[in-house]
């Protein structure tokens, strides 16, 4: 891309926010078109959170067009100063702004169930068998499905710095972004680095915002007033799980004192993923619910599974309810619930608010830095998946080239994902029958 100097007219904020012939959704989905894209999205979600994000803005956002490019980036940086699992609140914010509550319930639940049944089967009984996978199967997914989730990482960072980047001042934001969260990514990290770029475009770049027309959204869920009961509920919830753990013993209130645990890291976390991990190490394994042993065979597990890094909930619900002598079922409910509800009451509660704050001109004058930074982000995790899958694949030379080949398929000759992933596996296998390193 070329940053030459341009005209007046050029350098305007305008010409930061998305091109609009690329920024028309063709149709809004049904619920069978959502149905359909999050059933596979879910069993074909493998490599965290970016991986997730570049899923759905390859296929939801440049494929079916269901949301404008402009939308989707407001959603992903409102999601990211949030607390809560950013890929699991994009994926029920997608359905709502589809079909309402009942949309968002759906594509969120389905992109959620791949993973927490197989984080609760492990959990309840397969672990033994799924500690120790066949090599093929290991190939397979760490050396080729991490590889191909990789590369849709890559070819949406490419994408969106493309379409955010468009002036010097933008692609400083995105850059500087980039560096500070790959070299260091505390959890307070992420909203910070949004704000402040939202703060570089609000004083650098004057009023031009004001005049730029607000993309329409159909669909929000709830109103403002059941949003700010919701946000009231989330609070409140939070509130008494404290208070009752605090005043009663764990030997008669166990499931209690579980959800509370669960509840308030939910509710408390930034970044997601990997940041939940050391929290919910000092909470099951401090207190000696959980072995540390059990605990990091969870980490493992749950990482080689599509979906969410959350659903390490389930697994460690299961084996806490089992050396309780409780049932399992209910320890997967119990802490699954508890981690994920915060994250998803207060993406309800706040979107009918956000669709308000968004027609401010503060607001648009700030969104090309917010825009640019929440990218930044995207482009440091092609890096930081990059090293990871590197460095835990079984076959680490072909897994490069099992993500070069991928992204060329998906990003230049517009291959499906579907298939690109299918072949990412298939090539794992491959590397794995031929010994490949």
């Amino acid at each position: 891309m070329n940053y030459e100097p341009a005209s007046p007219a050029e350098t305007s904020l305008d010409s930061m926010l998305l091109d609009e012939s690329l920024s028309q959704p063709s149709h809004k989905a049904d619920y069978r078109s959502i149905v359909q894209q999050f059933v596979w999205i879910g069993w074909s979600a493998f490599g965290g959170p970016a991986a997730h994000i570049g899923f759905f803005q390859k296929v939801l956002v440049e494929k079916l067009r269901w949301m404008t490019p402009t939308i989707f980036l407001e959603l992903l940086a409102l999601c990211q100063v949030m607390p809560g699992p950013t890929s699991t609140q994009m994926s029920f914010a997608i359905g709502i702004t589809q079909q309402g509550v009942a949309g968002g319930l759906l594509s969120g639940l389905l992109f959620q169930f791949p993973g927490l049944l197989l984080a609760s089967a492990a959990g309840i009984g397969a672990a033994n068998f799924l500690k120790s996978p066949a090599p093929w199967l290991h190939c397979a997914t760490s050396g080729g499905l991490a590889a191909v989730g990789v590369a849709m990482v890559a070819s949406a960072a490419k994408s969106l710095t493309h379409k955010t980047c468009t002036i010097k001042t933008t692609v400083a934001i995105n850059a500087t972004a980039a560096v500070i969260v790959y070299y260091y990514s505390p959890t307070w990290i992420f909203p910070v680095l949004l704000i402040s770029g939202g703060l570089v475009t609000l004083i650098t770049c004057g009023n031009d915002a004001s005049q730029h027309n607000v993309e329409d959204i159909e669909s929000l869920g709830v109103g403002r007033r059941l949003g700010t009961a919701l946000i009231i509920t989330w609070l409140v919830v939070l509130v008494a799980a404290i208070a009752v753990r605090e005043s009663t013993s764990y030997s008669g209130h166990k499931e209690l004192h579980w959800f509370e645990s669960f509840y308030r890291i939910g509710s408390l976390i930034f970044g997601g993923g990997q940041v939940v991990l050391p929290m919910l190490d000092s909470a099951v394994v401090g207190r000696g619910w959980i072995s540390e042993a059990d605990f990091l065979t969870g980490i493992a597990l749950v990482q080689a599974m599509p979906g969410p890094l959350f659903n390490i909930a389930a697994y460690v619900g299961a084996i806490i309810a089992t050396n309780a002598n409780e049932s399992g079922f209910i320890g997967v409910m119990v802490c699954w619930v508890g981690l994920f509800a915060p994250g998803i009451i207060l993406l309800y509660g706040l979107l009918p608010w956000w669709v308000k704050f968004r027609q401010f001109s503060i607001y648009r004058r700030a969104l090309p830095g917010v825009n640019a930074a929440a990218v930044g982000l995207i482009v440091a995790a092609v890096f930081q998946l990059g090293m990871k899958v590197h460095s835990n694949s079984p076959i680490p030379d072909a897994s490069i080239c099992i993500g070069i080949i991928g992204f060329v398929l998906v990003d230049a000759l517009d291959v499906s994902a579907p298939l690109v992933v299918l072949l990412g596996a298939v090539l794992g296998v491959l590397g794995w029958a031929t010994k490949m390193h």
